[in-house]
């Protein structure tokens, strides 16, 4: 028996060229390595402040304006 001849058709060649491009996108979105290898960690402020007697408590930053701000509909 013989074998049927493999079609190569438009519709094979633009699934085959969106898979690709799929796979660039989300290639494209992985973080990527880090380029340093490990430095060391800075070192602590002389005036840190001291943690307090009660627990940690609810500190509003900068950074949680931010958020905030971006949860702002």
């Amino acid at each position: 028996m013989s074998q049927p001849e493999a079609k190569l058709s438009r519709r094979t060649i633009f699934a085959g060229a969106g898979t690709v491009g799929a796979l660039a996108a989300a290639a494209s979105l992985l973080p990527r390595a880090p380029l340093a290898v490990a430095q060391e960690a800075p070192a602590a402020p002389e005036e840190a402040k001291a943690p307090p007697e009660r627990g940690g408590g609810y500190q509003l930053t900068e950074h949680v304006k931010r958020y905030y701000q971006t949860t702002l509909i």
